[in-house]
């Protein structure tokens, strides 16, 4: 039944929810959307840093405090992936395509598989003085704080990441690195070198991304398959390579699933980003901030 307060608050929590999709999605926005590179594997690493974040939290550590110290770790793990990518095909001159997903499917399989061995497959969760906390809002609104401190984290890593992509030296590299490598080339830059460091990005803002997974939630090993839609449908949403658009692409997103979530039931908010991203590459396959 329709409600004006029903309708505010989900209005609320998708906003809250969209910007932590934007988190999630922003490094595979570099990724998929800068280098052209099919990568799958993009939610496995996602719930690696959610695990990594848990691991810390048994000694003390904060999961953002944790995301962040572990971000350096993720950033060497995500140029080592690529140079395997790219002594694997773009060396030798091949067009990935499918050989391309199916080695980060591959890579995805085997993460998922390692975290089983490793942890089990019970849920895991961890403990913040912000967790398990709400904050009143309105006098009918009330809003998890674990939500709010996840939305301004998000808010804050989306921001970092944009102005460093379109303030600083190599991240202007990155973005030209999609758009002509040889006139990159040309300006003295190594077109692959810029693409380890880019994907090092990435990672890096995965793990931080997938610490915020598990102050939003608890996670398991195979939680990273309910991203892998919601995350290339920001993408593709957004635009390739498009940074602001990711955000406002993820709060289209996650707004959209809070109102079916509120007034058509659970069972249907997993399709809404299946059904945005077909009406998307159907009327604008660009995106809204398509480059």
């Amino acid at each position: 039944m329709f409600s004006w307060d029903l309708l505010t608050g989900a209005l609320v929590f998708g906003l809250l929810v969209g910007c932590f999709y934007a988190a999630v999605s922003i490094g595979l926005s570099v990724a998929f959307g800068l280098l052209d590179v099919p990568h799958i594997a993009h939610p496995a690493f996602l719930v690696v840093g959610a695990y990594g974040a848990w691991w810390l939290g048994q000694y003390g550590w904060d999961p953002i405090v944790a995301g962040l110290a572990l971000a350096p770790v993720f950033f060497f793990l995500g140029v080592l992936v690529y140079r395997i990518y790219h002594a694997t095909f773009e060396k030798r001159g091949s067009d990935a395509g499918l050989r391309g997903l199916a080695f980060f499917f591959g890579v995805a399989f085997i993460v998922e598989v390692a975290l089983i061995l490793a942890f089990g497959v019970d849920q895991r969760m961890v403990e913040a003085p912000y967790i398990g906390k709400s904050v009143d809002l309105t006098e009918d609104l009330r809003v998890p704080m674990r939500l709010l401190v996840g939305f301004a984290a998000a808010l804050a890593l989306t921001i970092c990441l944009t102005l460093y992509l379109s303030k600083t030296f190599m991240g202007r590299a990155i973005k030209a690195v999609a758009q002509d490598q040889v006139a990159l080339s040309l300006m003295g830059a190594d077109p692959v070198r810029v693409k380890q460091w880019a994907f090092g990005i990435a990672t890096a803002v995965t793990c931080i991304a997938g610490a915020l997974l598990i102050i939003i939630g608890p996670v398991d090993p195979q939680l990273g398959r309910l991203y892998i839609g919601r995350t290339f449908c920001v993408v593709v949403l957004a635009g390739l390579g498009s940074m602001s658009g990711t955000l406002v692409a993820a709060l289209i997103l996650g707004v959209a699933e809070s109102i079916v979530l509120t007034f058509f039931g659970a069972s249907w908010a997993p399709a809404v980003a299946f059904g945005l991203l077909l009406v998307v590459l159907g009327v604008r396959p660009q995106g809204l901030f398509g480059r």
